[in-house]
């Protein structure tokens, strides 16, 4: 009943008690005291000015931070010096604001007895006086270390969840981009199989015809000789030597040599051309296996030769590398990443030049351009996924993500150098093994 008669009080209703006055207001200050020993919130008072010293700290503060609420009252620098150092700066920066606004709020780290930070949500508002000059500052500070950990727990498992979907959107796109391979070798096969089959009897027919013009012309060379042994030929001689003039014999003569030897080597060319789209796509081979590097670089610039051959000229420097295991089809496709991008780089004429080498535990291969170079600021995205610099509908941004995901595939790295107005330079490092690399 006692308790009952003291929450009555304290509620505001007309107390139902015979005591006096005097009995009844320390009833509710003892009932006051214990409402502010137990809520969860520390409340306490300062000065409007300076260093907001403490004037009143509520003594559920030893319970919450372990403080004598009489000591934290006596050092006027109490608070701000038991605030963490990192959240000192956005409090005083806005402090101020307090006597403008009337209100403001907080969420900083407070060091405790034991020297742990914890969280703290801290309320503060200003009392004015009648006069509307600032009287005292009221605030409650309130425990949130749990919330915060929840917060900081729900914030890891949502990057978590970032990076798996990541993660996820990476395969996808590496998924596709082998299926695009995968359909890039049927046709290739497909090419080859339709394609080998006239280019072999035409060359076969070039070459026979090659032979019967040069039979052709030495057949009219030897009727020429006899013509002109011939003794009363010399009207016949004259006519002959006219045909010859009007034909410009001695022209077709080396015409049709330089045509056929043109033919044979466009027929050559046509024949690289399928072979390099083989190779370069390596129909079937998925599965890892030491591999020529420089085979790869070579038939990777056969496919590519038409995007780069109108922007630069393209100067290789090769060094003697060993077989790298790898998947070759894949490490094809990043050097074309890079070889069209270098030549996109380039706006007039420029040169790409590729270089190889070997280094500790493995190779090297760079791609450099002397084009306009990558700004400073965008450079450590370029190897995010869909990132592009090129307009809309001329590129995915997926070319150098996935070239990074291949590569890191295979226990290597890839770095970029780049200069406003000079060129870039991206440079593949590739174990021998990636079995025997240690991945930290």
């Amino acid at each position: 009943m006692e308790q009952q008669s003291e929450y009555i009080e304290i509620s505001g209703q007309a107390p139902v008690s015979s005591e006096p006055p005097a009995d009844q207001t320390e009833r509710q200050l003892r009932r006051l005291r214990y409402l502010i020993e137990n809520t969860p919130a520390i409340i306490y008072s300062s000065v409007p000015t300076g260093d907001f010293k403490m004037t009143y700290v509520s003594s559920n503060a030893r319970r919450i931070l372990g403080y004598d609420p009489r000591i934290m009252v006596a050092d006027p620098n109490f608070w701000f010096e038991h605030i963490h150092p990192d959240d000192v700066p956005k409090i005083f920066s806005s402090l101020a604001m307090l006597f403008s606004e009337g209100e403001r709020t907080y969420e900083y780290r407070f060091k405790d007895c034991s020297g742990q930070y914890i969280w703290m949500h801290d309320t503060l508002r200003l009392i004015r006086d009648e006069s509307g000059n600032p009287l005292e500052v009221v605030g409650s500070l309130t425990d949130i270390s749990e919330r915060k950990a929840m917060e900081e727990s729900l914030q890891r498992q949502g990057e978590e969840q970032q990076r798996l979907i990541q993660k996820l959107q990476e395969a996808q796109d590496q998924l596709l981009q082998s299926e695009k391979m995968a359909s890039i070798g049927q046709l290739a096969a497909g090419i080859a199989h339709e394609i080998n089959n006239p280019i072999g009897f035409v060359n076969s027919n070039m070459g026979s015809l090659e032979s019967y013009v040069g039979s052709l012309f030495e057949l009219i060379g030897k009727y020429e000789q006899l013509i002109r042994q011939c003794p009363g030929a010399q009207a016949q001689v004259t006519a002959m030597e006219k045909l010859r003039r009007d034909a410009d014999l001695e022209f077709l003569q080396d015409d049709v040599s330089d045509l056929v030897r043109e033919s044979m080597e466009g027929l050559k060319r046509v024949k690289d051309i399928v072979q390099s789209l083989k190779d370069f796509s390596h129909v079937g081979e998925t599965d890892w296996q030491e591999a020529d590097i420089h085979h790869g670089i070579d038939s990777t610039l056969n496919i590519v030769y038409n995007e780069i051959k109108y922007k630069a000229i393209v100067q290789k420097e090769y060094g003697k590398l060993p077989l790298v295991k790898c998947v070759i089809s894949q490490i094809n496709q990043v050097v074309m990443n890079l070889l069209v991008n270098a030549s996109h780089a380039i706006k007039e004429k420029g040169t790409i030049t590729i270089r190889t080498g070997t280094e500790p535990g493995g190779v090297f291969i760079s791609v450099a351009d002397n084009g306009g170079g990558i700004p400073p600021d965008i450079l450590n995205r370029i190897f995010e996924p869909f990132f592009t610099t090129k307009p809309i509908g001329q590129g995915t941004g997926l070319g150098l993500s996935l070239s990074y995901g291949i590569i890191k595939k295979h226990n290597g790295r890839i770095e970029v150098q780049s200069e406003v107005g000079k060129g870039t330079c991206f440079t593949i490092h590739l174990p021998v093994d990636p079995d025997k690399v240690t991945v930290a």
